[in-house]
């Protein structure tokens, strides 16, 4: 009786150990989550304070998506070598000095380079914490319930940013969108001291520098491109190269990559469909929700005249729907397979944007609601098929990899839909209103992309490669191992 008695005590301290970590966890993806969207509907009042033009706004955002997109892989090597729990705790108190430093920029400048700083912070708290819950939670039952309330909190905190954003910069003004991360910063470093354990990978992979330059030459040039040529002009020398650039980046990417032993990016996983498919889906996707956060924030506030609180509290359909359907997705993935959830998101996706087509400064805000209730339900429904396609097939041990690559995707996607709305408003001569037409034209595009993407990559032949690509990865990586030892 007395040892059934201890062990019933130990198992329940476990528990507690278990949750306790989770919540910590929980904590890092809700602050890094929350500031993929908070700093949106700060943006009007950062032009006026900085002096910021169109592409200002565009840097702001996308210098924290793009460095995160760039450092995903990084990362979560670095945390398999070095340890999860010391390179998490560096994350955090990076991610907090550069909140800090953010809210003190002088200029609009410094505040894209702290935003960066931001990220490098936050490229470490998600893939790390998502190694270390795996970690802690051995049993497969207590993982997927685990991994569940974690992504609910991501989804959340994306859903938050918004209305808290209106909320502080309408009270204190838009540096304090950037404070309330640095208590939460110091209690989740506190916290992870605590609770989590130090762990590492039995055989991390090699770190991987041309890879990394490879990435990072890419998608900056890319981004810079896309942004810079409203001003410049599609055949300036400066665009042209940018554009030369991220090509050579690109071919060369894939050259290095299909070589290494050990590469950042593994070229294998692509030949499986749908994997090739989610990460086409996953940009194209996050694409719309970048590129709706940013038009969307500055037409309620530069077109409509109405404060960031106002403007916060107009976003709520569209965040409660995101959070909702999030949820809803991810039991229809269960039950049905990834096929029918992507088809209604890229069709709601595509309904929402349909709707602000046509949009001008008189219209009606009932019309606005039912256009984000349609389109947030889109969105919301997207992630989970994303992820369940990506990892179809996929050998179990190559499954978090796999999921860092579609991460990195996603983060581009988003920075990329900045960059095109932004691109589209800054190189039109008319109102704002009306130069958004074309930008929710693009938005409308993306979803019915995601429909035909989502048939394609989900098709009995694209399952077959899934399948055949999974056993020849098994295969190769047996005979890899075997060579090694």
């Amino acid at each position: 009786m007395i040892v059934e008695t201890l062990q019933e005590q130990t198992t329940g301290n476990e528990d507690r150990y278990r949750w306790a970590v989770l919540a910590t966890c929980c904590l890092s993806v809700f602050m890094a989550g929350l500031d993929t969207t908070i700093v949106n509907v700060a943006l009007p009042s950062i032009q006026h304070a900085l002096h910021a033009s169109v592409s200002g706004l565009q840097w702001t955002i996308d210098a924290y998506t793009l460095v995160i997109a760039c450092q995903l892989m990084l990362s979560g090597s670095l945390a398999d070598r070095f340890g999860r729990r010391r390179v998490f705790q560096i994350g955090l108190a990076t991610f907090s000095l550069g909140s800090l430093a953010c809210s003190l920029a002088p200029t609009l400048g410094w505040l894209i380079a702290f935003r960066g700083l931001q990220a490098i912070g936050g490229s470490m708290l998600n893939p790390v914490a998502m190694s270390i819950i795996a970690n802690t939670f051995t049993n497969q039952a207590g993982r997927a319930k685990a991994i569940g309330m974690w992504g609910s909190v991501a989804g959340l905190s994306l859903a938050s940013g918004p209305v808290l954003g209106g909320l502080l910069v309408s009270g204190l003004g838009w540096r304090s969108i950037f404070w309330i991360n640095i208590p939460v910063g110091v209690i989740t470093i506190a916290l992870a001291k605590r609770f989590v354990p130090e762990s590492r990978a039995e055989r991390p992979r090699r770190l991987d520098p041309p890879g990394q330059v490879a990435v990072i030459a890419l998608l900056g040039c890319l981004t810079a491109g896309i942004i810079e040529r409203a001003h410049i002009g599609w055949g300036s020398t400066p665009i042209v190269t940018l554009f030369t650039v991220a090509a050579l980046a690109l071919v060369a990417l894939v050259v290095l990559e299909s070589r290494r032993h050990e590469p950042l990016i593994d070229m294998r996983y692509f030949r499986s469909v749908p994997f090739s498919g989610a990460a086409l889906i996953g940009v194209v996707a996050l694409a719309t929700l970048g590129g709706f956060l940013f038009l969307n924030t500055l037409y309620l506030q530069d077109v409509r005249r109405y404060s960031a609180f106002h403007a916060g509290l107009l976003t709520i359909p569209m965040a409660a729907m995101l959070a909702v359907f999030s949820t809803v997705s991810g039991r229809l993935v269960a039950n049905r397979g990834p096929r029918l959830a992507l088809i209604m998101s890229g069709g709601l996706i595509a309904g929402g944007a349909i709707l602000l087509i046509g949009l001008s400064a008189h219209t009606a805000t009932w019309y606005l609601i039912v256009a984000y209730l349609v389109y947030g339900a889109g969105a919301g429904l997207v992630s989970a098929p994303i992820t369940n396609t990506a990892l179809s097939g996929m050998p179990r041990d190559q499954a978090g990899v796999a999921g860092a690559i579609a991460s990195t995707f996603r983060q581009t996607g988003a920075a990329v839909g900045v960059a095109v709305t932004g691109a589209i408003i800054a190189s039109s001569s008319a109102g704002f209103a009306h130069a958004s037409h074309a930008a929710w034209s693009v938005v409308a595009g993306c979803g019915v992309m995601v429909v035909l993407l989502g048939m394609v990559s989900t098709g009995y032949w694209a399952l077959a490669t899934s399948e055949r690509n999974g056993a020849r990865l098994i295969t190769e990586i047996n005979l890899t191992s075997e060579g090694a030892r």
